[in-house]
């Protein structure tokens, strides 16, 4: 989190802008119909949005909890297919409770016990998790708001959303945005920024789950991955985190040399045990730094690679483990257990009540930005 001071704020109404990707009368390359995401949530309606660049990469994105729906990348060979897990229509978006490419927030993970104290006040927030807890910022999360486009362009598109003060506990009225944009060099360029008009704490990430193979009906346990930490947030027994950062060396946790996920998952140990595989927050040796590759996983079949940047201080990796083949997603396949990978580049969970941790903190005279890359390259 990148935060700027501002001499003042100025209020600007925003435009919904009308395109040809908002008029459901196009083509996708992933199948998806834009018709079938024509609803009405909270009063406003949902839309699908399709951007590319020159080279063929092609990304959806719906104003639904400003999401992901489907990426088409290429693989060595120049085949398109999809990498992402999601629905073929918004009704199922609204009645699934899945986190499928969203933008969630105000904050990502958990904060303990629901509550934080911040300048002298404590705030009591919703308890959503079942040991009383606030996970990914309450529910609904942002994931699950009407988010309003305020730009459209070929390879672009920018969404707006208004938290309002006390939302879900929340202090503040917060104005985000979020701009994702397929770049020339064949990358998913996510931007964010907000601004508050009183204290709070904000902590956004997109949550897509991937599977660079383009086969969405197997695991991503036979994928590489390497990643650029000497540390992680360790958990106690209930996958609350303790405030401590372990050393990765000697532990199934440790990707600085890249090996395949399937080598260690399975490991009897305890950070795994506790979460059945892969779910925890590497510290990035480079936190801050988007020039620098702060993770990659590569899949060795399809030839593609997926490299992350960002100036976040830590990327949350998932491996769904949650995932049962019980939910059917695009194209009628019910994701299986261990089916993708999330990389989350936030900050930690619980942050306001571990001062250790970078700040989560945002005031009203600042700017919060956030940046992220998810680049593709084919290994031939």
């Amino acid at each position: 989190m990148k935060l700027t001071n501002l001499s003042h704020i100025v209020s600007i109404g925003l435009l919904v802008l009308t395109t040809s990707c908002s008029s459901h009368r196009f083509t996708t390359a992933s199948g998806l119909q834009p018709k079938a995401f024509l609803q009405k949530v909270e009063g406003q309606k949902t839309s699908l949005y399709k951007i590319t660049n020159s080279k063929g990469i092609e990304a959806c994105i719906t104003n639904y909890g400003a999401r992901v729906v489907s990426l088409m990348v290429p693989d060595k060979n120049g085949k398109l297919e999809d990498i992402v897990c999601g629905f073929s229509n918004i009704e199922d978006y609204i009645s699934q409770s899945q986190n499928y490419g969203a933008t969630v927030g105000r904050y990502i993970g958990r904060i303990l016990n629901a509550q934080y104290t911040l300048e002298g006040k404590t705030y009591h927030l919703q308890a959503n998790h079942s040991l009383g807890h606030t996970a990914h910022g309450g529910n609904p999360n942002f994931g699950a708001r009407m988010w309003k486009a305020t730009h459209v362009s070929p390879s672009s598109v920018t969404l707006h959303y208004l938290s309002p003060d006390g939302e879900n506990g929340f202090p503040g009225n917060l104005h985000i945005s979020v701009t994702y944009t397929l770049t020339e060099d064949n990358a998913l360029d996510i931007r964010y920024e907000a601004t508050t008009d009183k204290t709070t704490v904000l902590n956004l990430c997109n949550h897509s789950f991937f599977n660079i193979s383009g086969n969405l009906n197997q695991s991503v346990e036979n994928q590489t991955m390497w990643v650029d930490a000497d540390y992680f947030s360790a958990y106690d027994r209930n996958k609350c985190v303790t405030g401590e950062l372990w050393p990765v060396a000697s532990t199934p946790l440790d990707f600085r040399i890249p090996h395949k996920l399937a080598d260690h998952i399975n490991n009897d140990y305890g950070q795994l045990n506790i979460v059945n595989g892969y779910d925890h927050a590497w510290a990035l040796n480079h936190p801050g730094n988007d020039t620098h590759v702060a993770a990659w996983i590569y899949d060795e079949k399809s030839g593609r690679k997926m490299e992350i940047y960002t100036t976040e201080p830590a990327i949350h990796i998932y491996t769904g483990n949650g995932l049962k083949g019980k939910v059917k997603g695009k194209n009628n396949i019910y994701y299986p257990f261990r089916g993708a990978v999330c990389f989350e580049t936030c900050h930690f969970q619980d942050s306001p009540n571990n001062p250790q941790f970078p700040s989560t903190t945002l005031h009203p005279d600042e700017t919060f930005t956030s940046h992220t890359v998810y680049k593709f390259v084919n290994v031939r």
